[in-house]
C-alpha cells in the first residue's frame, strides 16, 4: 500500500517549491518556508488507505503562514488521480488552516488536518 507521506511531501515540494517532509527538519528556521505532512490516524481497507494526515506550514512571518497554508489546502482539495505511486480519489479538510503554537517566536505555524482516500497506483 502507499504512504501518504511519501505520497504527499514530495508532491506538495514540487507544487510550492518548497522543503517539505514527513518530519520538521533539525535546522528548520534556516529552511522557511517549510511543509510537514504527518499521517495521524485515519483506516485501511483491504484495497483503500483513507488516512488523517497533519499539514504544517512554517514560515518566517504569520502572512507567508496563512498565505502558504491556504494555497495547500485548495490545492489539495483538487488533488487526485495518480501522484507519486498512489491514485488519489478524494480529499476533505477536516480542520482547516489555523495558527498553530511553535517552541520558537522566530517560526510562524499553521497546520491543517485532511483525510484522503487513495489506492496504490
Amino acid at each position: 500500500m502507499a504512504d501518504i507521506e511519501a505520497v504527499l511531501a514530495p508532491w506538495a515540494e514540487s507544487t510550492f517549491d518548497v522543503f517539505s517532509a514527513a518530519e520538521t527538519p533539525a535546522d528548520l528556521e534556516d529552511r522557511l518556508p517549510v511543509i510537514r505532512v504527518e499521517r495521524v490516524g485515519g483506516h485501511d481497507d483491504r484495497f483503500s488507505l483513507h488516512p488523517r494526515v497533519a499539514v504544517d506550514v512554517f514560515a518566517a512571518t504569520a502572512d507567508e503562514a496563512r498565505t502558504l497554508a491556504a494555497q495547500v489546502r485548495d490545492a489539495l482539495l483538487f488533488l487526485h488521480g495518480s501522484v507519486n505511486g498512489a491514485v488519489i480519489r478524494s480529499v476533505r479538510c477536516d480542520s482547516g488552516p489555523s495558527r498553530q503554537p511553535w517552541a520558537s517566536p522566530a517560526i510562524h505555524r499553521r497546520g491543517a488536518t485532511y483525510t484522503v482516500s487513495l489506492r496504490a497506483a
